[in-house]
């Protein structure tokens, strides 16, 4: 069985660096709130050492710091093929912007900024595909990639989006309509992330849909009661506030 999301990986992890320990508290439990797990580093030092500890899905990081800089930590990320990184700088000149996207910054945002637009900043850049390996990265062992044809599994469920069969962890079969079906695959192809009610009225209708948003809700209280296998069940779609929501099991195919 192939596992798409690893089981202690609850939930996106952000590392952020800055010398400021106010600024790092602040942004930590900013984005805390929001649903990501987040780590600190007072230092570039700091941040190896969290990095040869634990794995991120996105660094925050601040360009003027005692002794190395932003910048210099960013090449050495990008030799060793670190996690994505937007840089924070009180620098915002359009040349400091340009050589830190050069030098392989996602993104850069001066500071002072707003955590909302950090917030919005680190979303987009988590939607993003990752980028390709190196070429010869071709000549390596290949890992086998799920067929889109097997069937997902989570927290003892089975779905299988191709014959649209839905089986609870009793192995009864569970009716959706067409709806729900579009709305549990949005689920769990982005399983542990917050999904806003426009990003679900993308997936389950299309971008050109102009279904007022609240139906969203009413779709997915009528998905959670259908997902609800037996009293006492854990909670698998969590309602994010004033976010969203996250589809909360791992999600497994094969």
């Amino acid at each position: 069985m192939d596992t798409i999301i690893p089981a202690m990986d609850l939930v996106t992890r952000i590392l952020i660096v800055d010398d400021d320990a106010g600024l790092r508290e602040l942004i930590s439990s900013f984005l805390g709130k929001h649903g990501f797990q987040t780590d600190t580093a007072g230092t570039t030092a700091e941040m190896r050492g969290k990095l040869d500890t634990a794995g991120y899905d996105l660094i925050v990081l601040d360009v003027m710091m005692p002794g190395e800089d932003g910048l210099s930590a960013l090449k050495k990320l990008q030799r060793r093929g670190g996690p994505p990184v937007i840089m924070l700088s009180a620098v915002g000149t359009d040349i400091d912007r340009i050589v830190g996207l050069e030098l392989g910054a996602e993104d850069y945002l001066a500071k002072p900024c707003n955590p909302r637009e950090l917030l919005a900043r680190i979303r987009a850049v988590l939607r993003r595909p990752p980028l390709a390996g190196p070429p010869a990265a071709a000549a390596a062992p290949t890992t086998a990639v799920p067929s889109k044809d097997l069937p997902y599994r989570f927290a003892g469920w089975y779905v299988d989006m191709i014959s649209r069969v839905l089986r609870d962890p009793r192995d009864c079969v569970v009716t959706l309509s067409d709806g729900e079906f579009r709305l549990l695959n949005a689920f769990i192809e982005h399983p542990r992330r917050v999904l806003t009610r426009d990003q679900l009225l993308d997936y389950v209708k299309g971008p050109d849909c102009d279904t007022y948003d609240r139906a969203i809700d009413v779709q997915i209280s009528r998905l959670r009661r259908k997902l609800t296998a037996q009293r006492g069940s854990p909670e698998l779609i969590r309602t994010v506030r004033s976010e969203g929501y996250m589809f909360v099991p791992v999600v497994t195919r094969g």
